[in-house]
């Protein structure tokens, strides 16, 4: 066996790894700031836009600036876990983790683009279906997440199809077809994320001392 075999075999056995451990990348607070977030674009836009059909690209423009701000914190966050993790498999894990769900996110972009450029009259449904594609993300990476993390994305499922159903004609457009799904299945996610992981990580640190 020789040397470039063997290290390709150790890079193999990594990844395997990796993937049998629970990530710990996603952090409760940065998850509750993104639900929060959510909650007070909900409120803006129901401040601001009170007709957002008549101004579609302020809609999205205050809706993706939330979710870019959102995902910058949680990055900055991913970040700072890896540079403080003792870990050898934190990085690979947190490749891992992203790898699984950046197709949802790239999925929900070139969708809301191609109806913001050729079928503006379709917009209303990009409530649900950023919710849709959320929930395929979760459960495209939930198995490196605490088991409960799968519920979130039986949630974000339920509240886009619901979304499809009830946010169109008058109530298209709505403040809480956006603020209630990702508001509440965000403060869910950082729920179960500190009850499962970081509590016991807390608990286990005081009873060191």
């Amino acid at each position: 066996m020789d040397l470039q075999e063997a290290l390709a075999q150790i890079s193999e056995i990594r990844q395997q790894v990796a993937r049998t451990e629970t990530f710990r990348g996603y952090q409760a607070a940065p998850v509750a700031f993104s639900g929060i977030v959510a909650c007070l674009a909900a409120g803006f836009q129901h401040a601001l836009l009170p007709e957002p059909s008549a101004n579609l690209a302020a809609y999205l423009g205050l809706w993706i600036g939330a979710a870019c701000l959102s995902m910058f914190v949680t990055g900055i966050a991913m970040i700072w876990h890896c540079k403080q993790s003792p870990s050898s498999l934190t990085i690979p894990n947190t490749i891992l983790a992203v790898g699984q769900f950046l197709p949802a996110v790239v999925a929900g972009g070139l969708v809301t683009f191609v109806l913001y450029q050729q079928i503006p009259q379709a917009l209303w449904m990009l409530p649900g279906l950023w919710s849709i594609f959320f929930s395929l993300g979760i459960f495209a990476s939930y198995r490196l997440l605490p088991k409960a993390t799968f519920w979130v994305g039986v949630f974000y499922m339920a509240a886009g199809v619901l979304c499809m159903i009830w946010a169109r004609k008058e109530f298209a457009f709505a403040p809480w077809a956006m603020g209630v799904p990702f508001g509440v299945g965000q403060l869910l996610s950082a729920a179960i994320l500190y009850w499962t992981l970081e509590r016991r990580t807390d608990e286990q640190e005081k009873t060191d001392q």
